[in-house]
Parts: structure tokens; sequence; C-alpha cells
């Protein structure tokens, strides 16, 4: 492991980076929210279908 090599590259990465316009986040958070919600969905229509076939 290149210790200097790193902290170079995570310094460049970090100057790169920059704070998200109130647009941006909140389209993020959106389709985030809705990757959760489907997800969970999924899941308790899997539970549904589990608990409804007997086994």
């Amino acid at each position: 492991m290149q210790v200097p090599y790193d902290l170079t590259s995570y310094v460049r990465v970090l100057k790169l980076a920059s704070t998200p316009s109130w647009e941006e986040f909140s389209q993020i958070a959106k389709i985030a929210g809705a990757g959760i919600v489907l997800v969970g969905l999924l899941g308790f229509i899997i539970f549904l279908l589990m608990s409804f076939i007997p086994a």
C-alpha cells in the first residue's frame, strides 16, 4: 500500500467534489426513496405469497 499515492488521490477526489444544488439533491432523494419503497413492496409481496402457499 503506497500511502503518499493514496493520500494524493483522495485529496484530488475531494477537490473535484462539489455540494449538489437543492434541485439535484431532491431529485436524488426522490429516486432513492422510490427505490427503497419498491424493494420494500417487493419483499412484502414475497412475504404474502409465502404465507399463503403451504410449505
